[in-house]
């Protein structure tokens, strides 16, 4: 009998009797009760603490903040589905400049994005409590590979998207779409517990939340 044999007779002889699934219970907090200001302030405090560097504006002042974390940069990429007002302020994304677009359909390759140095993303929904940022994959978003390889992530979150709690973040999340979450930037203590960044992905956060 092989090893696969014996473990799937195992399973079949513990199931037997055919013994029904207990209820699981689901006594957890489903919200959090914070208004608007106060998961923004808590998602603030939470992401410093992760390193990210975060600015609060208005919706209006995004395109010039994003030009102002752009202005050193050589190049930069952005999703085909990012709003067009958010890149007002960059001329030249469209043009042979420094800017590149992304997409399913013409997509960079992973030499192409290594060579950039930073990516500008929208994002789906921002957990306060624990300070994550949760990307699916929406044409704001792009494929994950934009949002990993490039040293420097600029992510706009919208105020309306932040949420107090993860319950309340997978409700309005579909489960079977690509989901990367981000709670500051990539790094790891792994190694003599010395911190290192930009491990298994951008070593430079900058979340723009819109008001």
């Amino acid at each position: 009998m092989s090893a696969r044999e014996e473990i799937l007779g195992r399973i079949r002889a513990a199931l037997k009797d055919n013994p029904e699934a207990p209820q699981i219970p689901r006594g957890y907090r489903k919200s959090s009760g914070l208004d608007e200001e106060a998961l923004i302030e808590l998602l603030v405090d939470r992401l410093i603490d992760y390193k990210a560097q975060v600015c609060v504006v208005e919706a209006a002042q995004v395109s010039a903040r994003i030009a102002e974390l752009l202005a050193s940069a050589h190049s930069y990429v952005v999703p085909t589905g990012l709003d067009g007002g958010w890149l007002a302020k960059l001329d030249d994304v469209r043009g042979a400049g420094r800017g590149r677009f992304d997409s399913d359909s013409a997509p960079l390759t992973v030499a192409e994005l290594d060579g950039i140095d930073a990516v500008v993303t929208g994002s789906a929904v921002a957990v306060a409590v624990t300070g994550t940022i949760i990307l699916d994959g929406s044409p704001n978003q792009g494929r994950r590979a934009i949002s990993l390889v490039p040293d420097h992530h600029i992510c706009v979150v919208k105020a309306t998207d932040i949420v107090g709690i993860l319950p309340e973040a997978l409700r309005r999340i579909d489960g079977t779409r690509p989901l990367t979450m981000i709670s500051g930037p990539s790094a790891t203590s792994d190694i003599e517990l010395e911190r290192v960044e930009g491990v298994h992905g951008p070593r430079r956060l900058d979340v723009i939340i819109a008001r």
